[in-house]
């Protein structure tokens, strides 16, 4: 049997007498896009820092490639291969686009410990951060500061890092919020290009997109998971419809 990249195992987090994951459990298969749906307040956000690290469970645990990193911290689990996305961009802003994707390419290659100013000068870096730039459709735009960029830009620069630092998971946070009707299907589509050779959660709002994209569902609802299944499989179940889908589910 294939190893998950990822397991969720019984996590639990509370917070005063709410339980915003309550003995939750997911597995992520290699390649895989897996969405993770629900509605506001069903505890998507509580389970993705649990998954990066920035917040621990009361309970349960969290394994990547069959490795318990349940204790360790968001630091080693990127260092380790996970790369997490934000719903509220967290790039260097007065940096050009191709500086904030060399620090990433530095720290994978080793030179995490030099003062920036010399990345300028290392090829091998800027290599790689370029070809990590051309393949989320960015080269062009290298040398514009960071905050002369639209926000679509600022979401393709997110992954751009995640691919110049070989992270092996990408924990994507609603990567369409904020977007325009045209910069969603430009994410859409590099996201569709990226399947197979990325393993990737995505957490997303846009139904269109999420049933587009995954390889598999899981719907949470009040803490748990109430449903996972191919989109076809999510669509039919009459849980996920009642709980969430509801009339839009007609639509997708």
């Amino acid at each position: 049997m294939t190893q998950p990249v990822l397991e969720a195992r019984s996590l639990v987090k509370s917070f005063g007498g709410i339980r915003a994951t309550d003995n939750l459990s997911l597995t992520v298969l290699p390649g895989e896009l897996h969405a993770v749906i629900g509605p506001n307040g069903a505890g998507k956000t509580t389970l993705i820092t649990q998954l990066c690290g920035s917040l621990l469970p009361d309970a349960g645990e969290v394994l990547f490639k069959g490795v318990d990193i349940t204790q360790r911290p968001a630091y080693e689990r990127a260092q380790m291969g996970i790369a997490r996305s934000f719903q509220i961009t967290s790039l260097i802003m007065d940096m050009t686009v191709l500086e904030n994707v060399a620090l990433a390419a530095q720290a994978h290659m080793g030179s995490s410990f030099r003062f920036f100013r010399s990345v300028r000068h290392d090829e091998p870096v800027l290599s790689h951060a370029r070809a990590c730039l051309a393949r989320v459709g960015l080269a062009a735009e290298a040398d514009r500061v960071t905050r002369t960029l639209p926000h679509g830009g600022h979401r393709r620069m997110e992954i751009a890092i995640a691919l110049a630092a070989k992270s092996e998971l990408m924990l994507l946070d609603e990567p369409m919020a904020g977007l325009g009707t045209d910069e969603s299907q430009d994410i859409i589509a590099l996201l569709r290009a990226l399947k197979g050779e990325q393993t990737i959660v995505l957490i997303e709002h846009d139904m269109d997109a999420v049933f587009a994209l995954a390889d598999r569902i899981s719907v949470l609802v009040y803490g748990h998971i109430i449903a996972c299944g191919t989109p076809d499989e999510i669509r039919q179940n009459a849980e996920v419809r009642a709980a969430y889908l509801g009339e839009e589910s007609e639509g997708v």
